[in-house]
């Protein structure tokens, strides 16, 4: 957790912010927990620099969450924000085996092409 938070106070510090980040562990199982984090920031004042410092902040921690062994999707599976992380979660099996029924499911590419996986 302190890798989830520390990733998102860094990627603001750079702009002179600061962000208050909490966490809490939800859906307890056997295997461990999901981690719950909350970023509360203000906004720069503009789309393209609100949207700006969201991306930044969402990428560091998704690179952190996975650089810890974590997985970013959970029940919620993995849509278009967490795509490029889909990898690091699924493994090189995972993929083929997702290329393979879309493959299958879906030979001409028409059911939502290029938003789970790469052309």
């Amino acid at each position: 957790m302190r890798a989830i938070e520390r990733a998102a106070i860094d990627a603001v510090a750079t702009e002179n912010e600061r962000v208050h980040v909490y966490t809490h562990l939800s859906h307890l199982y056997p295997q461990g927990a999901s981690v719950y984090t909350t970023f509360v920031y203000r906004l720069a004042g503009s789309f393209d620099a609100d949207l700006a410092r969201w991306r930044r902040m969402k990428t560091a921690v998704s690179e952190a969450i996975v650089a810890s062994g974590g997985t970013i999707s959970h029940q919620h599976g993995v849509g278009l924000d967490h795509a490029p992380w889909l990898a690091h979660e699924k493994g090189g099996l995972g993929m083929d085996l997702l290329r393979s029924v879309f493959r299958q499911a879906d030979p001409d590419g028409r059911m939502n092409p290029g938003k789970l996986l790469a052309p």
